[in-house]
């Protein structure tokens, strides 16, 4: 391949910029070998012109082809180098937002300044037991792939997180430790990953503080060494640190901080238990103070100190230590503002009143004079003497900063040793996996002593890091066996042995340390005197003495000598360490006891004598090259993980990339030089089925062998001429740099020439479609013309022949109207003339009436006027005649009144009587002022009348007279009145017509206002109607919707608290698990200790089930048990306490609800025992008395239908009557059922003494009948005189005796009928008061109601009114309902009862029937054939006691589920079951109850417990367990139940006991099987979705697929088969079959098919939102085709119905999303409107994560994706990114009755239950 080929017009390469460092251009001329100048045209369209070095003759790199940009692994890249590693991560960073990157064993990870949700549970669930190169990019991937090799290859494993300050070296390692934390658990102690992951906040807040570059930086490096036992759970950590910047605690630059603790520790001084420390603010201490900004915006520094100390809770610091801890930063802080004073140059004091001293001395509990004596001066000692010299204000401000630092520096290491001793374990570590946290390659303005080292380090984990890329690079090559030649690397071990080897930089600062007057300068001059000429990566500066240049393999670093002694020496003023070791507080004593400790070990190391200690110590630089060399020996023992750390900006801004800081940490890091490995070999590495889909378009027909790996052999070989630019290995094709992107370039091309000519076919096709379509125009136009002509004569001949039909017509019509009048004229005169006739004798005949009814009145009134006259003239007559005879009594009475005597007489009583007399003389007043008015009104009248009649008599002689005079002109008159009459006949006529007309025309008129109105009046009732309806509608569905959303919030609640409860169990059953699992382990272990070592298998671990207990029915187990409860004391007590605080939470609820239980069952066996005190003697009684019962109810019943009878009698509608022959044929029926009632009664007596007799011979001989004595002489009844014996021969039998203990037994059961009335009686009356009570209650409350709502308004009466009805009903509600329950508990209770009675009347008439029957078999018969009839079985089973451990062994333990299942009938283990469990109740023994279920339930559970994993045995005891539970349910007796029932179902219910308790446990043994049904599948589909749904294409190379680099990390693996989607629906029918032929309810199967499609969506999404390779068209495609089969499945097997199809919903629009067009709003719009079932984090992952797989697609642009957030930013749903694939939905168990006859199953002879009998 030439490289003009490559450098041809529009090809894409990157040139040099200075802003950002590469700039992309394109080439608008080809390039010819030789020429000097390259034309290009940037991207912004401008021309430029690249000049070509002729010496190198180099020209500028080529830039990718689109399809490659964007890769997650940077090694997949065509063109490996610089500018195409920079534009890869910008576009992932910038326009994906992805952080995280490949870069072949390297993870390139971003800080984007943001929180992103892609760290939360759900994100490690996905990513655990993946491989890594399946995944996206992220620390989680790098984190599982340590993991899994840990696992795999049982060897250490360590993860390298570097990079600069800033770039999240510190959450990266969190978040590694995190996902170790969540994936693993923890053996034999509790909470060891929250332990590991509480040392984080404490190590920040100690050892990170705020730099200009980053607010968390972490200012020293540390090794967390995680370890693991054999089953890869935590067993503990252990934690290395590494140079502590010790500087920063008494100095930090502008805009930094001091490390967090300080700050935190300020925040809350205001808390009590800090007030004796005198702090203040961060800004009152010197050492905080001294960046002037104390404040990170976003930190709460009070809520950080609370963290920390609950972190060091966590890990086992107690509160003392923690104050401890405390009160020493608090010393740091005041001994930072001890202020010194210059007295002199060589002289300084400080001031005895110094309030932060004091403080200082009163904190640490030494003497302050002391300690002011020493800060200032120091010993020195010579060979012969020892003097005090003072200091110097400098030195002694520098000796206090070195106390201080020492200070801090030993409570760091103590801190470091206290949570190492809190991660240590005592379980053995059998590996572990390290995570380093160090800083990256640093370069200041000034670089000091901190840098060196830093850098050193770098050096030499750069140099490790080479190694291992080579190595990995050689093992690949020499896997695949190509032939390789070894590849030139930069080695850095120069430089490194620049650093230390001898006389080397650190061996020189060493020596210069012992000299005693050594110097920076000294040093610097030794340096340039022995390294400058000798070593070419060592530079003197131009224009300093005082600095050297080290070459490193990043970058030429500039070190100030300045201060590298002191760092190094770190010395620190003994006498001031001697003062602190005179206090009296053990802790800091223990501090500087440490010290001396490490002091002491090094002065034993030594082999020199008569060397100081001083002399001994160990240098910063050895310290660090020592613990060096010991991180890289562990290092190099591991498999290393590398995560290089960028930091993209220096303004801390979200997703914003500088190139040019990203470019330079990219060469500091090594990413660069891992590209420049992999580019020096074959970077690009495909398979061969992956290129022969890529590259078939550029192969004929005749080139496609079957033998794929050929295939490609021989298109290379066509292709690529130069045969060193690839290699063929084992698998793969391994290509050099720039083949793919020469391979595309031809597959490119090839598909241009294809779309040409598709082009030119499709062009022809349409113009050739275009001319047929003219063609057909033109056609139809003419037929519609002439079409249209032959209309138009037609029309017109049609329109002749109708105007001649229409003039005929018209003419019949005009002559038919004329004929039609004529005739309607004559009709009307005739009617006119004939009305006339009539009208006249109508009016003649009036007249004469109207005259005789004058007549009739005129003399009625003249006869009553007269009558009026004579009666007034009686009643004047009379009058008169009264009044002269009151005047002739009133004379005499006035005689009589004036003598005395008739005075005196008179004078008795008088006042009585003139009261009398004045009231009678009032009222005879009143009478007569009446009487007077009446006379006058009547002589007023009487005159009218008189007047009135001579007027009317004045008036008839002047009317006579006029009549005589008008008598004269009559005829005239009678002429004339004729003729005006004629004419009055005729306008009268006139008016009739017109009045008819006018009536006519105001009917029809007023008929049509009334139909208009009444139209209008039903149009508006209808629209009321209407109006009425639409609002009753519209109220009944505003009531539907919230009836409909109130359902379904409560079906949501009940799913939700159904689902909850599930989960509790689950969590219950595990924690009981361990719990007993532990028990289990310390009783063997005891055991062992005690026994001689023997071992016992173990089949099955700890952790194999998650819900089951343990087993106990076999002897050898129930044997187990006795010992484990003998040995229960001796097990360690606080282990159980922790599980009993773990579940005690779990146990609360439960509890809650069995104490109400426990109540009631108490109460229910109290009623229960007292029930069956008499019940044993009463029995027979009882069943007498029902049945003469019985019989009387049927006389009664023969009674009232003879009566219905005689009354219904046709011929007598009346009752008989008395006398009648029915009448005393009725009493003859009524006296015999009398006497047969007396009969019956006596026969009840007779009974009763009978069984009192039969009770007492039975205990004839016992105490009882020995100590009764009867005094016979008391009971004179029996001396009567008509006996023939005695008493003593009546008694002979003990007939008296018996006689008078039945009295005694009636006496008491009498006794206790009247006190149950009487307690009926009292609960009755107790009831009625409480109704009254609370009937008076509710009135009291009615009428303060009622006077509330009185002053409120009129709506808010109603609405309260409204409110207190619906309160007062739903309370009725909840009271009936109550007592219905009540009721029906009494209802079942007392059929139970009835069923008892029958059962044993039963039993009575047959064993009576036997007797019978045998009494007559004695009898002489003759010979007769016997025949033997079939037994008829009673569905039980019968066995002993003791058998339940060989029930339950044969049935669950040896029960081999997988060949039992076809060849039994389903269920019938629950069948067996049951029927034992019938036979059980039959003989009413509870404690066999409860055994045999407790038996079954432990060894259910013991077999799941063992075989979990295995489908088919958790499927066959899911549908036993559900099938037993109905069988409890559907023979418990209940109504409810009893209606699904067959009669002999019904009879074979359970009769003595109920066990409604059994049935909830049983509900959760289904519930705990069930989700091990759920588990095992997952278990057996996890590893088939993903390469099923997602990985596998049905038809290779139909649209290509994207080239991607294939750099797996777990390729060791062995290659598995294709599997399809196929295979998925295999085990799905494999699953379906199994649990059909094990009997499962078919809605169980429902659900459990949902479960199965959810785990298969839920899975194949959240691998699509974690794989940007599976985000494309193409791939969409094929999951909507996949999603297609699995409803297909469906459909063919019934199940469409069970909501599995809308769990694959998210996974359909998904698939959508990838297909649809992603450009305009409209398109988003679209987007938001379909996908529902997405949250919007999902939608935005999918279209960020869309790659192109061919060039003519293009990639979804930012705005487009803010659109769609914009769009849904007002959705409220979770802002989770994943889907919660181990959600279980809530399981429900509906009732399922059987039809199986108990009676008529048979046990197979190959369930070895031969034991068992049938009933």
């Amino acid at each position: 391949m030439a490289t003009a080929e490559l450098y041809s017009k529009f090809a894409r390469v990157w040139l040099p910029d200075a802003e950002e460092v590469w700039r992309s251009a394109e080439l608008i001329k080809d390039y010819s070998p030789g020429d000097q100048t390259l034309f290009l045209q940037l991207e912004d369209g401008r021309e430029v012109q690249h000049k070509i070095d002729p010496k190198t003759n180099n020209l500028p790199p080529l830039r990718n082809p689109n399809i490659l940009v964007g890769e997650n692994d940077l090694t997949a890249l065509s063109y490996l180098h610089e500018p195409a590693v920079l534009h890869n991560i910008r576009v992932r960073f910038i326009d994906s937002k992805l952080i995280y990157t490949y870069c072949g064993i390297v993870l390139v990870a971003i800080n984007p300044y943001e929180s992103l949700p892609i760290y939360e549970a759900d994100i490690i669930n996905a990513y655990s037991g993946q491989n890594m190169a399946d995944m996206d990019p992220h620390i989680f991937a790098v984190a599982e792939e340590a993991y899994k090799q840990m696992a795999r290859d049982q060897r250490n494993q360590s993860i390298i997180v570097s990079g600069e300050s800033g770039a999240g070296k510190t959450v990266s390692a969190k978040y590694a430790m995190r996902y170790f934390a969540t994936v693993s658990c923890s053996s034999g102690k509790a909470n060891v990953e929250e332990k590991v992951l509480a040392s984080s906040p404490i190590m920040e807040a100690f050892g990170n503080a705020r730099t200009t570059r980053n607010d968390n930086s972490s200012r020293f490096g540390k090794y967390i060494e995680i370890g693991f036992d054999k089953k890869l759970c935590i067993t503990g950590a252990n934690m290395r640190t590494y140079l502590l910047e010790k500087s920063r605690v008494v100095f930090q630059a502008q805009g930094e901080r001091n490390y967090h603790i300080f700050y935190q520790l300020c925040a809350s001084s205001h808390l009590p238990e800090f007030k004796a420390f005198k702090l203040g603010c961060a800004d009152d201490f010197y050492c905080t103070n001294l960046g002037q900004n104390p404040v990170i915006e976003g930190v709460d520094d009070a809520e950080e100190m609370c963290n920390t100390r609950r972190a060091f809770s966590l890990l086992g610091i107690g509160g003392g230590d923690q104050m401890a801890v405390f009160q020493i930063l608090a010393a740091i802080l005041h001994l930072s503002n001890v202020e010194v004073k210059d007295q002199s140059a060589d002289r300084s004091s400080i001031s005895p009143d110094n309030i932060h001293l004091m403080v200082f001395c009163e904190l640490m509990g030494v003497p302050c004079e002391e300690m002011s004596h020493w800060l200032c001066h120091r010993m020195l000692k010579t060979t012969t003497e020892t003097f005090v010299k003072p200091v110097s204000k400098t030195n002694a401000v520098n000796g206090r900063d070195a106390l201080t630092k020492h200070i801090y520096a030993r409570l760091f290491v103590w801190i470091v040793g206290c949570i190492n001793s809190a991660l240590a374990s005592a379980v053995k570590q059998h590996s572990f996996i390290g995570v380093l946290d160090i800083y990256g390659f640093e370069t200041f303005d000034i670089n000091s002593f901190e840098q060196f080292c830093i850098n050193y380090a770098n050096e030499k984990l750069q140099q490790q890091f080479n190694l291992h890329v080579f190595k990995l690079e050689q093992e690949e090559y020499m896997k695949e066996q190509i032939p390789w030649t070894l590849i030139d690397f930069y080695d850095n071990q120069p430089c490194i042995n620049l650093i230390e080897a001898k006389l080397g930089v650190l061996d020189l600062l060493d020596e210069e340390c012992k000299m005693p007057k050594g110097s920076d300068d000294t040093w610097a001059q030794k340096m340039y005197n022995t390294l400058l000429k000798n070593n070419s990566h060592f530079e003197k500066p131009r224009l300093s003495n005082r600095a050297f240049i080290i070459h490193h393999f990043a970058d030429k670093v500039e070190y100030q000598c300045e201060g590298f002694l002191e760092k190094n020496k770190d010395t620190v003023n003994q006498e001031q360490i001697n003062v602190l070791k005179k206090s009296k507080w053990d802790f800091l004593l223990t501090l500087l006891e440490d010290d001396e400790k490490a002091a002491s070990s090094t002065n034993r190391r030594t082999n020199t004598s008569g060397k100081t200690q001083k002399d001994n110590k160990k240098t910063v630089g050895l310290q660090f090259r020592q613990s060096l060399h010991l991180l890289m020996d562990t290092l190099n023992a591991t498999t290393p993980h590398y995560v290089r750390c960028i930091k993209p900006n220096d303004d801390k801004a979200p997703f914003s990339l500088d190139p040019v800081r990203a470019v330079q940490q990219l060469r500091a890091c090594g990413i660069l030089e891992t590209i420049r490995i992999s580019a020096a070999g074959f970077p690009s590495r495909w398979t061969y089925q992956e290129f022969f889909s890529r590259y078939r378009v550029l192969m004929k027909q005749k080139d496609v062998l079957p033998d794929r790996k050929q295939t490609c052999i021989n298109l290379l070989e066509k292709l690529v001429k130069d045969q060193n630019n690839y290699q063929f290995g084992k698998s793969k094709i391994f290509f050099r740099a720039g083949q793919v992107a020469y391979l595309e370039k031809l597959r490119s091309d090839q598909l241009r020439i294809a779309c040409v000519h598709i082009q030119k076919t499709i062009r022809c096709w349409l113009a050739r479609k275009k001319y047929l379509r003219w063609k057909q125009s033109a056609v139809t136009i003419q037929r519609h013309v002439r079409g249209h002509q032959a209309r138009s004569y037609v029309k017109f001949l049609r329109q002749s022949r109708a105007a001649v039909v229409i003039q005929r017509n018209v003419r019949m019509v005009l002559s038919r109207r004329r004929y039609q009048k004529q005739r309607q004229a004559a009709v009307m005169i005739q009617r006119f003339l004939r009305t006339y006739m009539a009208r006249k004798q109508y009016y003649a005949l009036m007249y004469e009436r109207k005259a005789l009814v004058v007549q009739k009145w005129v003399r009625g009134w003249l006869a009553r006027v007269r009558y009026r006259r004579v009666l007034a003239d009686i009643i004047l007559l009379q009058s008169c005649v009264r009044r002269m005879m009151a005047k002739k009594e009133f004379k005499k009475l006035k005689v009589e009144a004036r003598s005395v005597e008739h005075f005196k007489k008179l004078n008795v009583g008088m006042e009585n009587k003139i009261m009398q007399l004045q009231h009678k003389i009032n009222e005879q007043q009143k009478e007569n002022r009446e009487l007077s008015e009446r006379l006058s009104v009547v002589g007023r009248t009487q005159a009218l009348e008189r007047e009135k009649l001579s007027r009317e008599n004045e008036n008839l002689r002047r009317s006579e007279k006029e009549a005589k005079a008008k008598t004269e002109t009559l005829p005239s008159l009678l002429e004339q009145l004729s003729f005006l009459q004629q004419e009055l006949g005729n306008t009268r006529r006139e008016k009739e017509d017109l009045e008819d007309q006018y009536k006519v025309y105001k009917e029809q008129t007023k008929q049509v206002v009334d139909e208009l109105n009444m139209k209008n009046s039903l149009l508006s009732n209808e629209k009321d109607d209407l109006n009425k309806l639409i609002l009753e509608q519209t109220q009944q569905l505003t009531g539907i919707k919230t009836n409909v959303q109130n359902t379904k919030q409560l079906e949501k609640d009940l799913t939700e608290e159904r689902s909850r409860y599930q989960s509790l169990l689950s969590e219950h059953l595990q924690l009981e698990e361990l719990h007993k699992d532990l028990k289990e382990e310390m009783s063997l272990s005891i055991s062992s200790s005690k026994s001689s070592h023997k071992r016992t298998d173990s089949n099955y671990s700890s952790n194999s089930s998650e819900y089951s207990q343990s087993l106990g029915s076999t002897d050898e187990e129930s044997s187990s048990l006795q010992s484990e409860d003998e040995n229960r004391s001796t097990v360690d007590l606080p282990v159980l306490l922790k599980f009993q605080m773990r579940v005690k939470e779990l146990e609360k609820d439960k509890q809650s609800l069995q104490v109400m239980l426990d109540k009631k069952e108490e109460k229910a066996k109290d009623v229960e025992e007292q029930r069956t005190v008499g019940r044993a003697e009463l029995d027979l009684e009882t069943l007498k008395r029902q049945e003469l019962e019985s019989e009387n109810k049927k006389l009664k019943q023969d009674l009232n239908e003879l009566r219905k009878s005689l009354s219904s009698e046709n011929s007598e509608m009346m009752p008989p009557a008395p006398g009648s022959l029915p009448f005393s044929t009725l009493l003859e029926q009524l006296n015999s059922s009398n006497e047969e009632l007396e009969m019956r009664k006596e026969e009840v007596l007779l009974l009763r003494s009978h069984m009192v007799r039969q009770e007492a011979l039975k205990h004839k001989d016992s105490a009882l009948g020995e100590g009764v004595k009867l005094d016979l002489s008391e009971v004179p009844s029996f001396q009567d005189v008509d006996r023939s014996t005695d008493i003593h021969t009546l008694n002979e039998d003990g007939e008296l005796w018996l006689a008078y203990e039945g009295l005694k037994e009636t006496n008491r059961v009498l006794e206790v009928q009247m006190q149950e009335q009487e307690s009926i009686h009292n609960e009755k009356c107790k009831a009625l008061q409480e109704e009254v009570n609370k009937l008076r209650e509710e009135r009291e409350l009615q009428q303060k109601l009622w006077a509330h709502s009185l002053l409120l308004p009129e709506d808010a009466r109603i609405d309260a009114s409204l409110q207190h009805e619906i309160t007062r009903l739903t309370e009725e509600n909840l009271e009936l309902m109550q007592q219905q329950e009540k009721q029906d508990k009494t209802v079942r209770k007392l059929k139970k009862q009835l069923k008892l009675y029958i059962q044993k009347v039963e039993d009575f008439e047959a064993s009576a029937q036997q007797k019978t029957i045998s009494s007559m078999i004695h009898a002489p018969v003759r010979a007769v054939n016997i025949t033997r009839k079939e037994k008829e079985y009673q569905g039980m089973l019968e066995y002993k006691r003791g058998d339940e451990s060989r029930l339950v062994r044969s049935l669950v333990i040896d029960l081999k589920a997988r060949g039992v299942a076809v060849s039994i009938t389903p269920g019938l283990p629950a069948y067996i079951f049951f029927m034992c469990l019938r036979y059980v109740d039959s003989i009413n023994d509870e404690e066999r109850v409860s055994t045999l279920l407790n038996s079954i339930i432990t060894s259910i559970k013991g077999v799941i417990k063992r075989r979990g994993d295995d489908f088919e045995v958790v499927s066959f005891w899911l549908a036993n367990t559900c099938r037993l539970l109905d069988c409890l349910k559907q023979y418990s007796g209940d109504e409810m139940f009893k209606t699904y029932n067959t009669v002999k179902q019904n009879d074979h219910c359970l009769t003595n006991f109920e066990l409604s308790e059994y049935q909830n446990v049983f509900g959760d043994l289904a519930i705990q099987i069930y989700r091990h049904l759920i588990k095992s599948m997952e278990d057996t589909l996890q590893p088939l979705i993903v390469a099923s749904m997602l990985e596998h294409e049905t038809v290779h190379g139909v649209l290509g697929s994207k080239p991607t680099g294939l750099r797996k990390r777990s390729s060791s693996l062995a290659e598995e088969e294709a599997v399809t989607v196929e295979v998925l629906l295999q085990h799905l029918g494999h699953f379906l079959t199994t649990m059909s032929q094990h009997g499962m309810d078919p809605g169980l199967i429902k659900q459990v098919v949902r479960q199965q499609f959810y785990i298969i969506c839920a899975v194949t999404l959240n691998h699509l939102l974690l794989r940007k390779d599976m985000c494309s068209w193409s791939k969409g495609l094929q999951i909507r085709y996949n999603v297609w089969q699995l409803e297909e499945w469906l459909a063919e097997r019934d199940l469409a119905d069970c909501g599995a199809k809308e769990t694959l919903e998210p996974l359909v629009q998904a698939a959508q999303l990838l297909q649809i067009k992603k450009k305009t709003e409209a398109d988003a719009q679209a987007i938001c409107n379909m996908c529902t079932a997405l949250t919007t984090a999902q939608i935005v992952k999918v279209l960020t994560l869309y790659t192109p797989v061919i060039e003519f697609e293009e990639r979804v642009t930012t705005s487009f994706i803010t659109t769609i957030r914009n769009l849904l930013k007002d959705r409220v749903e979770p802002s989770t990114l994943m889907m919660d694939a181990k959600r279980i939905f809530s399981v429900t168990f509906s009732f399922s009755p059987s039809s199986v006859a108990l009676e008529t199953l048979q046990v197979p002879a190959s369930l070895n239950l031969s034991f068992l009998t049938r009933i």
